[in-house]
């Protein structure tokens, strides 16, 4: 029984599930553990009135920080914030809550020191700046919960590594410290669980036995083209969206990169004008204040559509939200089912999600998606471990403050599972980057950052110290460039490198404006207003990301659905039927246990297309590999294109395929050797150190509002990359690097699993006359680097109807 939540809950007129009875006896016993339910049920109140309850029932009142209540987004911090005040408030608790972010002002952050809230909602980069404060040991003395809110989405990256070192100091400092995380369905929540509660910790899983309803449908266009290519059929069903966002309250059409947002929001006004004022753009790269205005505008109900990106995925709540329209593929499983439950954010309500393919041969997904979710086929998020950038940075961090002993460190860091792994040899490598800059840089002195003194490893240099505080956290991205206005009106950030590529007069559409380039100043992009039509469209870096394991074993399966009886099909494929009809004609539509390679001359070269349906990143590690093997058998010179499906190889001369076939162009066999050969792994790994040098503070970012420059980022952590391979080739950071091109980047585990399901598989050779509905998809993807964007799109147009005729 907890008598705050049924108090509560009583005047509210609700009754509480039963996963939160259970979260409420569970923390009430003192466990630590997991909760898992869908979203919109309560999730927040039913760990939440767990620790009031425990605060009242304690003897003697913490008179500090009693709740650390960790988020990744700062959006999702004001939304915790909100829902927790209004229960104070509403139950005259004098259990103050407090925000601290990024954007917390000083003067608050100043208060909060000295009279600390009962709860802090802050994010990991906060608390580890909190670490980096003298006396943070005192602070957090009393703490008695932390909660982790949205795990699954921390645990796959390395913002989740700072939370696993956060918890382990603060499990040092509170020896009795209750931790729960808050997480939705991935297919290793049990895994996810013993990564935040850490080695030796068990904890209790508690999953609401509540099935969130979802109602999806896919939107078809009036006619098929059997040969489509990506975004040929997108926004030409703007008017099948419209009728959607007029019959609903208000509706988020989410998009997979900031560009495709950008340009779906000028479609849509221009669409339809009327919607001005009750549209908005929602994406990571405009200012806090207009994503600020529009989440206000969706709580208020004022909005009739918002087009955004991944920056309103999490679990916000915008209840007059009542459809969800997701433009082209979800590429995962997990985050469809996130996205669809944006709306009918309340327990009981039907999420309602439209899904709109982006050309005639993503109109599969649609049936793949929906077998994906009936069947429960979710991702299992890929934990980062010995990420030794984030801890040479937490050293520091410790360091910086209070100090640390390292027998003492090595034992509470060898309690996570980021570094379970980690010898006492690896441990002591990590400081001698910090004291000496390790086995090379240790002549230079601004790499002595920490010294010892009395066994306690401290930082005495106040500049370093500074410096330090600024670079706290793991969130790398591209040099940003503030878009600003004549008048000083700041509008948002964009990538340099796309800046850089414009010339000023040149126009560009950015948070659904036509914006003129006036001129380049430092890292802001001074602009205004333009007239016409034309502009670029802005695209991120970060916005490229690959359909997942999953999605791919989904794909596939709707081959098994193909070969079946016609009249079981779902609405997708029958609808797809004259496109599969052409492909069986000119070619062959494989089984789920095979795989269809298309080999066809035509005046460009020699084409080799393969289609694994594996995705975007496998399929390029994939046809780096096949290249290097057909090479190996004579040598020829490639250009490569892929897509989600399949990808292509064109070569100039004829391919010696069937010499390769039998000696296993496909084989599992040597295939790291192959890997090592086939893609300059020493480039990717050279770009993804910079990220690493970064992170573990070898390279300087920059102080606030004055960045180091891209270039110049690249050149500093280039000449550190030469340096280790030449002179330190066991360099912790320089290994680090190539483990992340292999496991994040390549893919390389999943890729080994695409060539052994492929070994088991059949392989169905065709060489048809012509490009095949399969084929020109990916085709079209290399086509395209060789005209102007208007001159591809009418050459390929014109290519179209010769097929078709």
């Amino acid at each position: 029984m907890n008598v705050f939540a049924d108090t509560w809950f009583f005047n509210k007129g609700w009754r509480p599930h039963r996963f939160q009875q259970e979260t409420w006896s569970a923390i009430a016993d003192g466990q630590s553990g997991l909760l898992n339910a869908p979203t919109g049920y309560g999730k927040t109140f039913a760990v939440w009135f767990g620790i009031v309850q425990r605060y009242y029932r304690s003897q003697t009142k913490p008179k500090g920080v009693h709740c650390l209540w960790i988020t990744p987004l700062r959006a999702l911090s004001a939304e915790i914030l909100q829902a927790t005040r209004t229960v104070s408030e509403d139950l005259e608790l004098d259990y103050n809550i407090g925000l601290r972010t990024g954007d917390t002002d000083t003067n608050e952050r100043q208060r909060q020191r000295k009279t600390p809230p009962q709860a802090l909602i802050t994010t990991p980069e906060s608390i580890h700046l909190l670490l980096a404060s003298k006396g943070y040991h005192d602070y957090f003395r009393q703490l008695e919960f932390v909660v982790v809110d949205e795990w699954h989405e921390l645990v796959g990256s390395k913002r989740g590594v700072l939370v696993e070192l956060a918890l382990s100091r603060l499990r040092k400092i509170c020896p009795n410290l209750c931790v729960w995380g808050i997480s939705a369905t991935i297919g290793n929540l049990r895994e996810a669980m013993d990564i935040l509660l850490g080695a030796n910790n068990r904890g209790r899983l508690v999953k609401a036995d509540l099935k969130k309803a979802i109602y999806m449908e896919t939107l078809l266009p009036d006619t098929l083209d059997r040969f489509p290519w990506a975004g040929h059929l997108g926004t030409k069903m703007v008017n099948k969206v419209l009728p959607i966002i007029q019959a609903h309250r208000s509706t988020l059409l989410f998009t997979n990169t900031r560009s495709q947002a950008e340009i779906w929001y000028h479609h849509l006004l221009a669409a339809a004008p009327e919607l001005a004022g009750a549209i908005a753009i929602h994406h990571g790269s405009l200012s806090e204040e207009l994503r600020q205005w529009v989440e206000d505008a969706l709580h208020r109900g004022v909005l009739k559509a918002v087009v955004c990106t991944s920056s309103l995925d999490l679990g916000v709540d915008f209840r007059p939200v009542d459809c969800v329209v997701q433009i082209g593929s979800p590429k995962g499983v997990a985050r469809f089912i996130q996205r669809a439950g944006r709306s009918g954010h309340r327990p009981g309500e039907t999420s309602k999600i439209y899904f709109l393919p982006t050309h005639s041969l993503e109109i599969m997904e649609g049936a793949a998606i929906r077998y994906a979710v009936e069947n429960g086929l979710l991702e299992q998020r890929l934990p980062y471990v010995r990420s030794f950038d984030v801890l040479v940075q937490y050293m520091v961090t410790l360091a910086v403050s209070d100090g640390f002993r390292a027998d003492e460190l090595y034992a509470e860091v060898k309690n996570t599972h980021c570094f379970a792994s980690i010898s006492r040899e690896e441990f002591d490598e990590c400081l001698l980057m910090i004291t000496k800059g390790g086995r090379t840089l240790d002549t230079y002195e601004e790499f002595h950052k920490v010294v010892l003194e009395n066994d306690v490893y401290r930082v005495t240099s106040k500049p370093v110290a500074m410096r330090h505080r600024l670079s706290i956290g793991a969130i790398v991205s591209d040099t940003m460039m503030r878009v600003k206005f004549l008048s000083g009106k700041y509008l948002g950030t964009i990538e340099e490198w796309f800046i850089s590529r414009l010339q000023p007069g040149n126009t560009f559409w950015f948070s659904g404006r036509l914006l003129e380039l006036v001129r380049v100043k430092d890292i802001h992009a001074i602009v205004r207003p333009a007239a016409g039509k034309k502009g670029a469209v802005p695209s991120w870096m970060g916005g490229r990301f690959p359909i997942s394991d999953n999605f791919g074993a989904a794909l596939r399966h709707t081959f098994t659905e193909l070969h079946g009886e016609p009249h079981t099909y779902p609405a997708e494929l029958d609808f797809l039927q004259p496109l599969f009809d052409e492909q069986r004609k000119v070619s062959e539509l494989p089984t789920a246990d095979e795989l269809l390679v298309e080999y066809i001359h035509t005046r460009y070269g020699y084409h080799l297309f393969v289609f694994p349906f594996e995705g975007k990143l496998v399929h390029e590690g994939m046809a780096a590999v096949v290249a290097y093997r057909l090479s190996s058998i004579r040598n020829a010179s490639f250009s490569i294109a892929s897509n989600e499906y399949g990808f292509e190889l064109l070569c100039d001369h004829p391919l010696p395929l069937e010499e390769a076939l039998q000696k296993g162009l496909f084989s599992t066999e040597k295939l790291f050797d192959d890997i090592q050969s086939g893609i300059n792994i020493r480039e990717m790994a050279r770009r993804k150190f910079r990220d690493i040098a970064g992170i573990a503070g070898l390279v300087f970012q920059g102080y606030p509002g004055k960045p180091m420059k891209t270039k110049h980022l690249q050149a500093n952590s280039g000449l550190f990359f030469s340096v280790f391979e030449e002179f330190d080739s066991d360099n912790l950071l320089l290994r680090q690097a190539y483990d992340e091109v292999y496991d994040f980047q390549l893919e390389a585990s999943r890729m080994y699993k695409a060539f052994e399901r492929i070994e088991t598989h059949r392989i169905v050779l065709q060489r048809p006359g012509h490009l095949t509905p399969f084929a020109f998809p990916v085709f079209a993807e290399s086509f395209r680097e060789r005209y102007s964007n208007e001159d591809w799109q009418a050459r390929l147009e014109k290519l179209k109807t010769q097929l078709e005729a």
